[in-house]
């Protein structure tokens, strides 16, 4: 593609196409806030319900995981709300050290010794009885990346060697450190955001189309050469033949779903957190809220879900600048194809991928992260214009205009000595 196609949808929006009293007039989105906040509550009371049994039994105490995750939320709001406060403009200028201490990150967490093993993979820091995964840094990392490159290079998108290339070789990068842990469902996620803001800032559909084709060889190579990603192949193309091994997880959650009917079992009655369905507070907490509330449980999170991706587009559409419409677009994108990924694999429609459903599922460092994220979002949708720039070029003038009072003072003093 040759055009822009994002900031031709929002064109309207830029600063000369509104009065600027009513710029002035707006405040951060609170329907935004309104379905995060909605979702988060929401996903708290699922865990609870989904984690109760199992934590009694294991620890001792069925409040471990719900306050486990609410310490998260603490901690994320708090994220937020500095996230709020901070002029989003600011992470451009931060881009570059950004993109290194997360580069930093993932390959400390590769090493062994330093990176925690769980489940076959080198993914978290553990210390003190709290995890961090990396991965969740890098996926904000990278939109911040994208966003600033592309809003940066804006018509020279259709270039190979700088509207394409170096954003493959960034990300690529990002790409082939995950999968050193490996996490090859957060590296498909990120290859996915890198192809969505390339094609909507204007890179060309033939390159897209040759990178689409290539990736696919490179994900059979990936998947053909590791045996447990062939086992999740399988276990996807049929459950049912694989119900007493690989495909035991998968099949169970589609049973639960089956047996759930429109108003589901009642909250509390699931029987799949009673062993039958392994993760179901994490990567598979789609599957509680389908069986004990019904369809219409599973109805509204999908509304809140919706709501919030609307409300994150929004603020792309009528961002003031470049880059704030390319960066809340490509967060909300985040959220959007994470979330279409956990819920296709509760359903049998993807394969297994290890990924949580954003705001809902268990998971400390994406829960932080994400509420973070939305506070960047936050305040993207403030529209305040970009006074940094403007500033600095007033003070860059005023400095000049003292220096040119002192060389005229300096003159005139010389001038005065000569005559006396």
């Amino acid at each position: 593609m040759s055009s822009d196609l994002l900031s031709n949808l929002t064109r309207s929006a830029s600063p000369s196409g509104r009065d600027s009293a009513d710029t002035a007039a707006r405040s951060w989105d609170i329907w935004l806030l309104f379905f995060v906040g909605a979702l988060v509550t929401y996903g708290l009371v699922m865990l609870y319900s989904a984690s109760a049994v199992m934590a009694s039994q294991r620890m001792a105490d069925h409040y471990v995981l719900l306050w486990s995750q609410t310490q998260r939320v603490v901690l994320g709001v708090g994220l937020l709300l500095f996230a709020l406060q901070l002029d989003y403009r600011w992470y451009k200028r931060l881009v570059y050290p950004i993109l290194l201490g997360t580069v930093f990150l993932l390959v400390l967490v590769a090493i062994p010794g330093i990176g925690t093993v769980q489940n076959g993979a080198r993914r978290w820091f553990s210390l003190g009885g709290f995890s961090f995964q990396p991965a969740e840094v890098a996926k904000l990392a990278s939109v911040i990346f994208m966003a600033y490159s592309v809003s940066k290079k804006a018509k020279r998108m259709g270039s190979f060697t700088i509207g394409f290339l170096p954003h493959l070789v960034i990300i690529g990068l990002m790409v082939g450190l995950l999968m050193l842990q490996p996490d090859f469902g957060s590296s498909v996620i990120l290859i996915s955001m890198m192809m969505l803001l390339l094609f909507v800032s204007g890179a060309r559909f033939s390159y897209l189309l040759v990178m689409t084709l290539c990736g696919a060889g490179l994900a059979y190579v990936a998947i053909s050469n590791s045996e447990y990603r062939m086992k999740r192949i399988l276990a996807f193309l049929d459950p049912w033949s694989h119900r007493q091994d690989i495909g035991y997880q998968i099949s169970e959650s589609l049973i639960a779903i089956g047996a759930s009917g429109l108003s589901g079992r009642g909250l509390g009655n699931g029987s799949g957190k009673l062993g039958y369905v392994p993760e179901l507070w994490n990567d598979f907490i789609g599957t509680i809220i389908a069986e004990e509330l019904g369809f219409f449980g599973v109805v509204c999170l999908l509304m809140l879900f919706l709501g919030m991706l609307w409300r994150g587009y929004r603020v792309a559409f009528h961002a003031v600048d470049a880059f704030g419409m390319y960066l809340a677009f490509g967060i909300t994108s985040l959220f959007a194809l994470q979330g279409m990924a956990n819920l296709f694999v509760v359903t049998g429609m993807l394969p297994t991928k290890g990924l949580t459903l954003p705001f809902v599922s268990f998971g400390g460092t994406s829960m932080i992260i994400s509420l973070f994220a939305i506070g960047i979002v936050l305040n993207i949708s403030r529209n305040d214009e970009d006074t940094w720039e403007s500033d600095r070029d007033r003070r860059a003038s005023q400095r000049e205009e003292r220096r040119w009072e002192r060389k005229r003072r300096n003159i005139l003093k010389r001038r005065k000595d000569l005559r006396q």
